[in-house]
């Protein structure tokens, strides 16, 4: 691919998000004046938003979107596509979102200002004064609400949302840890707490998080659980 370097590097994993992507395409377009790119990988090429997204950036000539396929060798899902967006990222900023419209993506150059403080990590915390999570499944908040808290208050890490993978990250930092994660979204907490325990500077903004209009949630919650247990533990690592 031949790109010119961006600021901002935005990797969204999908799948089968046909439905969801023009709306966050336009989103991203409308709400961000910092150059950035859009990184959308995909696991198989039968997913819906190949074709979606591809006619889109053809139709509109849109120059700094991408689509790429997962290319961590036969090991789909979305770590691995996540780990394929990092590999690939220019920008010196990298955030991660979803394509289920429910992160509030015309945050990011307020995230980006942040970075630009001398912030490693900016979270999108749902749980701190003036955040809010509307919908979702309760448990999945109780458990996310209860790892922040816990976190935050024992431990000093400073966010009130150390699970949300909505985060921007500096690209150096992710250059510098190794993700071990190999379930799902428990990598960002991974990321969080090698980072608060390596003396990185960590700060959080409020958002509001909203449950899919659009198709069904990929997140496996039972799947998943015992590696966010797992991660959770490295807080206890010496």
């Amino acid at each position: 691919m031949n790109r010119k370097t961006p600021t901002i590097s935005i990797i969204i994993p999908v799948k089968n998000e046909g439905k969801n992507i023009a709306s966050v395409i336009n989103q991203l377009q409308k709400s961000i004046s910092i150059p950035f790119e859009t990184l959308i990988i995909y696991d198989d090429p039968s997913d819906t938003t190949k074709p979606m997204a591809e006619r889109i950036i053809k139709e509109k000539a849109i120059r700094n979107f991408f689509v790429i396929q997962n290319n961590q060798g036969d090991k789909n899902g979305v770590i691995n596509a996540i780990k394929t967006g990092i590999k690939h990222a220019k920008g010196n900023a990298v955030v991660i979102t979803m394509a289920d419209l429910s992160d509030d993506i015309t945050q990011i150059p307020t995230m980006y200002k942040l970075l630009e403080q001398g912030y490693d990590i900016v979270c999108a915390s749902r749980y701190m004064p003036g955040g809010e999570k509307i919908g979702g499944p309760f448990l999945k908040t109780f458990l996310s609400k209860a790892a922040g808290m816990t976190l935050q208050k024992l431990y000093s890490v400073p966010t009130h949302d150390a699970t949300n993978a909505y985060k921007m990250y500096k690209n150096t930092l992710l250059k510098n840890i190794t993700i071990e994660s190999k379930g799902g979204f428990e990598y960002s907490l991974e990321i969080v707490l090698k980072a608060h325990k390596g003396g990185y500077k960590i700060t959080e903004i409020p958002t509001v998080w909203k449950d899919r209009v659009d198709g069904k949630s990929n997140f496996k919650l039972w799947k998943w659980l015992p590696q966010y247990i797992k991660t959770y533990s490295i807080i206890f690592r010496k």
